[in-house]
């Protein structure tokens, strides 16, 4: 990314919504903690972890966010341990798990052991973890999470009730008019933009706004001559670009970036540490750019998944990202990645030497893909 930061770097810092806390335009996100393999199981190399996030205290980061599940259940602690001297300093955010709350109850014994595990008295930013519309009718409000929230509010063991969002971009603006929220965490980067109308939305209404992802997990952090050529200038990185672009958009308030090697606080840092992120021309070139690009992958594939299901359980929609990611943005470490997953984890299904050519995709497509043959293609690019 960036050159690594100097003594003269100064770190940006930005108003966060109504809170009336000034926020580093940079965050340390502790969900890819440095790790090491030990007796069968990986845990967090805790001190190599403390002296990073320390480091990013010292260099102005004053926000950082963790959560119940994060490095097997080891990035509180971490995180507590780290904040020792700097509490004063620096703002935590942690999340409750949603998925394990059963009953009203578990609110305050999640919390209680979250206080215990950071070793601390009080969280600031205290999300509901992975809020969508299903959660906050089964679980938020069916639980009444909301009123057990203002109870701990009320006892000081949260300063303020946030919440992390993954589902479709529509589903936000009910959470935000609900009017308890005081932030938002989403995600939002130069490949994945269908988040900025609620983000903008959300900082209309007063909340700050966090942004997850900002090299999409990773993915632009792989070279990428397409989009090193965005700026129309001298190149930078491709995870530069992608940094750069998130914090030049005026309703963001701060960009999480997972950091698991000092080498990486320093270059975002000094990334972060720039007021102007990207002139106005430059950000109206990127987003014309991507949106180009964006029109090119449309042609191979919308991932409407109108062609599913396939009768040999091929994913075509995943076959065809991964395709994507290597021929419109030149992404072949990450589309390979993806290519190799299907059929792993959450992604279901079976890679595309599993088509058969019978054709029944493609009599349902309604942009008219050449499916088989794009498929063809999809195996001789991942061949080897």
């Amino acid at each position: 990314m960036a050159k690594k930061t100097s003594s003269t770097t100064t770190m940006h810092h930005r108003p966060f919504g109504a809170t009336g806390f000034a926020i580093s335009a940079l965050g340390f996100g502790a969900m890819r903690l440095p790790m090491a393999r030990r007796n069968g199981a990986d845990h967090v190399r805790f001190q190599t972890a403390i002296r990073m996030l320390r480091h990013a205290f010292d260099l102005g980061v004053n926000y950082v966010d963790t959560a119940y599940g994060y490095c097997n259940g080891e990035s509180e602690i971490a995180v507590g341990r780290a904040l020792k001297g700097y509490r004063d300093r620096v703002r935590l955010s942690t999340k409750l798990p949603l998925w394990q709350v059963k009953k009203r109850a578990d609110f305050r014994l999640l919390l209680d052991e979250q206080l215990r595990k950071l070793d601390t008295d009080h969280i600031d930013f205290y999300h509901l973890h992975g809020v969508s519309a299903a959660r906050m009718k089964d679980t938020v409000l069916k639980f009444h999470l909301i009123e057990e929230a203002e109870k701990a509010k009320a006892k000081g063991l949260i300063r303020n009730l946030s919440f992390s969002f993954h589902d479709k971009p529509e589903a936000m603006k009910p959470i935000i008019d609900t009017g308890v929220f005081a932030s938002v965490l989403c995600q939002y980067n130069l490949l994945d933009r269908s988040n900025e109308k609620m983000i903008a939305y959300a900082k209309s209404k007063g909340l700050g706004v966090v942004v997850m992802g900002p090299v999409g997990g990773g993915r632009l952090g792989c070279p990428s001559p397409v989009i090193q050529r965005l700026l129309g200038r001298k190149a930078a990185t491709s995870a530069e670009i992608a940094l750069r672009f998130v914090l030049s958009n005026p309703n963001v308030d701060c960009a999480l970036s997972g950091m698991s090697a000092p080498e990486q606080v320093d270059e975002n840092v000094a990334v972060a540490s720039n007021k102007n992120p990207l002139t106005g021309r430059e950000h109206e070139r990127v987003n014309k750019a991507m949106d180009e690009l964006k029109e090119l992958a449309n042609l191979y594939c919308t991932g409407c998944a109108y062609c599913m299901p396939c009768p040999q359980d091929v994913n075509i929609p995943a076959c065809f990202e991964a395709l994507n990611y290597y021929r419109v943005y030149k992404l072949m470490d990450v589309a390979r990645g993806k290519y190799n997953g299907i059929g792993k984890g959450w992604i279901k299904g079976k890679k595309a030497d599993a088509c058969i050519a019978c054709g029944v995709c493609e009599a349902k497509c309604p942009q008219n893909i050449p499916i088989r043959k794009q498929l063809r293609e999809v195996q001789r690019v991942f061949a080897s």
